[in-house]
């Protein structure tokens, strides 16, 4: 098993840093702040950071297609342009007080998934959506505790998808032309002493990359289950993952300062940094969220 180690790419002070994207069409890696409402953006290494600051949490935000991002709200989706302008897309559960978006991917057709969870994690309250035409999403997988990590095979036969409070990775069998998902099977499950899997993506060779909150690490698993690599990062609370740089061969990890003690900030004072891995393979960049897709 080969054991890398995580050097920083982007001092930052997230609470909850999340869901990492790379835009292959500008070069330029976003990611959120959960709990700060905040969306972020660099081109390189050390670059100045644009920040967005948005009028309520938010748990995702994909590049779209039409340029800027689809950014998934507590109660609702909307398009966020390069301006900073936001524009109302959909209500997503808005009747829902106590929950909030947490995690989102769009499938290699561009159609978009977008979980959510409830503000008390003991309670199993969320739902994955599959996001149709005009964005209107509908509610495919439903009891869902913390809805999480989201890949596909390369040939897109295949969903991954994790429900943190399980400490599992199921497999779906996957419509790419339809957005239809199979029943679940496990695929992996995490040792909760090791940590909670948490985001994720897929490489070029089909394993998935899962970063691990409370574990200081991302693991990446071969499409059969087997864990052949640990990326070892210097923040204890990593949350999620994607593969980026101008030859997609660098894993981009965020990570988070919320569940940090005074003291544990101090022994990490970069936490809530953006870190990389040179894992020695590659993977796609974000697909971009198109707006008429079916599904």
């Amino acid at each position: 098993m080969r054991v890398l180690e995580a050097r920083l790419w982007q001092e930052a002070h997230a609470v909850l840093g999340e869901g990492p994207s790379w835009d292959s069409r500008t070069n330029r890696l976003s990611w959120i702040d959960i709990l700060s409402s905040a969306v972020h953006v660099a081109g390189a290494e050390g670059d100045p950071i644009t920040s967005y600051q948005l009028p309520g949490h938010v748990g995702a935000a994909l590049p779209a297609a039409e340029g800027g991002w689809l950014v998934a709200l507590a109660d609702r989706l909307a398009h966020l342009d390069e301006a900073g302008t936001l524009s109302d897309i959909a209500p997503l559960e808005a009747h829902l007080r106590e929950n909030r978006a947490n995690d989102a991917k769009c499938d290699p057709e561009g159609r978009a998934w977008v979980g959510t969870m409830s503000y008390d994690e003991s309670l199993v309250r969320g739902t994955l959506y599959r996001v149709g035409p005009g964005g209107q999403p509908a509610a495919v997988i439903e009891g869902v505790g913390i809805a999480n990590g989201l890949g596909w095979s390369p040939d897109g036969r295949t969903m991954y998808f994790i429900d943190t409070v399980t400490h599992e990775i199921r497999a779906h069998d996957y419509d790419l032309g339809t957005g239809r998902v199979g029943k679940p099977r496990a695929l992996v499950r995490v040792d909760p002493a090791d940590g909670h899997p948490d985001g994720m993506c897929t490489d070029d060779d089909g394993c998935l990359w899962v970063a691990l909150f409370a574990g200081g690490s991302v693991r990446r698993y071969t499409p059969d289950g087997e864990l052949d690599t640990v990326v070892r990062v210097p923040a204890t609370y990593t949350t999620s993952c994607c593969f980026g740089g101008t030859g997609r061969d660098r894993l981009l990890i965020t990570t988070a300062t919320r569940d940090l003690d005074e003291s544990g900030k101090l022994r990490e004072p970069l936490a809530g940094s953006v870190w990389a891995a040179e894992p020695g393979t590659t993977g796609p960049a974000a697909t971009p969220w198109v707006r008429t897709t079916a599904g």
